[in-house]
C-alpha cells in the first residue's frame, strides 16, 4: 500500500512538475523575446517594461479568479482550465503582428499561468504526507529551473537564427501534451474531504478574518516583495547584459550559465526545509538574494557579473520554492485555494510594477546599480517580514 502511495505521489509530482516546467519555459523565454522584440519593433524601454507588466496583470487576475474557483469546483478542474488558456494564448502570440496584439495575448497567457501556479502547489501540498510536504512542494518548484533552462537553450539556438515567433510556437506544443496527462490526475484528497463548500465571498472574508488576519498580511507583503524583485530583475537580465555592452547572442549565453545555478538552489532548499524549517529557508535565501542583487547591479567585470548572477539565481529560486511550500500551510483546506490565490494575486501587482520600474529607470538613464539596489531593498523587506511576523509551519496543518 505504501509503495502504491509513493508511486501515486511521484506520478502527481511528475504531472504537475511537467506542467510547471512548461509554464516556466513561457515566462523564461519572454525575457529573451523582449530583448529580440526591442530590436525588431524598435521598442522603447517603457514599452519593454509593459510586456512584462501586462503578463503580470494577467497573472494577478488569474491567481485571484482561479484561486477562488479552486475552493468551489476543485483543484483538478482549475488545473485543466488554466492550462488550456495558457497553451492557446502561447500559440496565438507567435502570430502577433504588432505590440498591442502581443500585449492582449500576454494578458490571457498570464491569466492561465497565474491561476495554475498557486493551484498546482496547493494540490501537491494537500496530496503529500506531513513529513515530506515542504520538500515535495520545493521539488515541484524545481521544475521551474528546467523550464528556464529550456528557455535559455531555445533562445540561444533558435531566436538568433529562426526568430522569436518559432520560439513562441515551441513553447505552445509541449503545454498541449500535459492536457492528456492531467486527465489521469486525481483531485486533492484534502479538498474531497470538505463536505460543505462556502461561497466565494465567504471564503474571502474568512481569509481576512480571525484567526488568519496576521498571517494574511504577512503573506501579502512577502509575495509582493518577492514577485516585484523577481520580475523586475529576471525579465531584464538579458537586456541588462546588452546594456552592459554584450551582443544579443553573448547575453543569451551568459544568462544560460546563470540559469544553471537555479537547480542547486532548489535542491538545497528542498533538503533544508524539512530539517531547519520554512522560516529559516525563506529568511536566509531572501537575504542571499538581496546581497547577490546588489553585487550584480554594481559588478564591473564579466566574472563578477556571472558569479553574482549565478548566486542570484541560486538564492532567489530557492526562496521561491520555500514560498510555495509555506503559503498553503497558513490556511485550512476549506479556504486554502482562496488564501493562496489571493496572496499570489496581490504579489502579482509587484510583478506589474517591477518591470515598469526597471523600464522607467532605464529610460531615465539610472545606473544598473541603482535599479538593482531598489530590488535588493524590496527583498530585504520581505525577509524581515517573515522573520518578525511569520510562524513556523513545518509538519503542521
Amino acid at each position: 500500500m505504501e509503495k502504491i502511495q509513493q508511486l501515486s505521489r511521484k506520478k502527481l509530482l511528475g504531472i504537475a512538475g511537467t506542467a510547471w516546467m512548461f509554464d516556466a519555459l513561457d515566462v523564461g523565454i519572454l525575457s529573451f523575446i523582449i530583448a529580440a522584440l526591442q530590436k525588431e519593433w524598435n521598442l522603447t524601454s517603457g514599452q519593454m517594461g509593459w510586456i512584462g507588466s501586462v503578463n503580470s496583470i494577467g497573472m494577478a487576475v488569474g491567481a485571484l479568479v482561479f484561486g477562488l474557483l479552486s475552493d468551489r469546483i476543485g483543484r483538478k478542474k482549475v488545473f485543466l482550465i488554466t492550462l488550456l488558456l495558457f497553451s492557446i494564448g502561447s500559440g496565438l502570440s507567435a502570430l502577433s503582428a504588432s505590440l498591442s496584439i502581443f500585449l492582449v495575448l500576454r494578458f490571457f497567457i498570464g491569466m492561465g499561468l497565474g491561476g495554475e501556479l498557486p493551484v498546482a502547489s496547493t494540490l501537491v501540498s494537500e496530496s503529500a504526507p506531513l513529513n515530506e510536504r515542504g520538500r515535495i512542494v520545493v521539488l515541484l518548484e524545481s521544475f521551474w529551473a528546467f523550464g528556464w533552462l529550456l528557455a535559455a537553450i531555445i533562445s540561444y539556438f533558435v531566436i538568433p537564427s529562426a526568430g522569436w515567433r518559432i520560439a513562441m510556437l515551441i513553447t505552445a506544443v509541449p503545454a498541449l501534451y500535459t492536457i492528456y496527462l492531467r486527465r489521469k490526475l486525481p483531485d486533492s484528497p484534502e479538498y474531497i474531504k470538505v463536505k460543505e463548500k462556502s461561497s466565494i465571498l465567504e471564503n474571502m472574508k474568512t481569509v481576512w478574518g480571525k484567526p488568519y488576519t496576521a498571517q494574511t498580511v504577512m503573506l501579502w507583503i512577502l509575495w509582493f516583495c518577492v514577485v516585484f524583485s523577481y520580475y523586475g530583475m529576471f525579465l531584464w537580465l538579458p537586456s541588462v547584459m546588452i546594456l552592459k555592452g554584450f551582443s544579443l547572442v553573448k547575453s543569451f549565453q551568459y544568462v544560460l550559465i546563470m540559469t544553471l545555478a537555479q537547480l542547486p538552489g532548489y535542491y538545497s532548499a528542498a533538503w533544508l526545509i524539512e530539517r531547519l524549517g520554512r522560516k529559516f529557508v525563506l529568511v536566509v535565501y531572501l537575504a542571499g538574494t538581496a546581497i547577490s542583487a546588489f553585487i550584480f547591479g554594481n559588478a564591473d567585470s564579466l566574472i563578477m557579473l556571472i558569479v553574482s548572477g549565478m548566486l542570484l539565481s541560486f538564492f532567489n529560486l530557492g526562496a521561491w520554492g520555500a514560498l510555495y511550500a509555506y503559503t498553503p500551510e497558513q490556511y485550512p483546506a476549506e479556504v486554502r485555494g482562496s488564501g493562496v490565490g489571493m496572496a499570489a494575486s496581490f504579489g502579482r501587482i509587484g510583478g506589474i510594477l517591477g518591470p515598469l520600474t526597471a523600464g522607467y529607470l532605464v529610460g531615465m538613464k539610472a545606473s544598473i546599480g541603482t535599479i538593482f539596489t531598489i530590488f535588493c531593498a524590496a527583498v530585504l523587506i520581505g525577509a524581515f517580514t517573515v522573520l518578525l511576523f511569520g510562524k513556523e509551519t513545518r509538519q503542521k496543518y
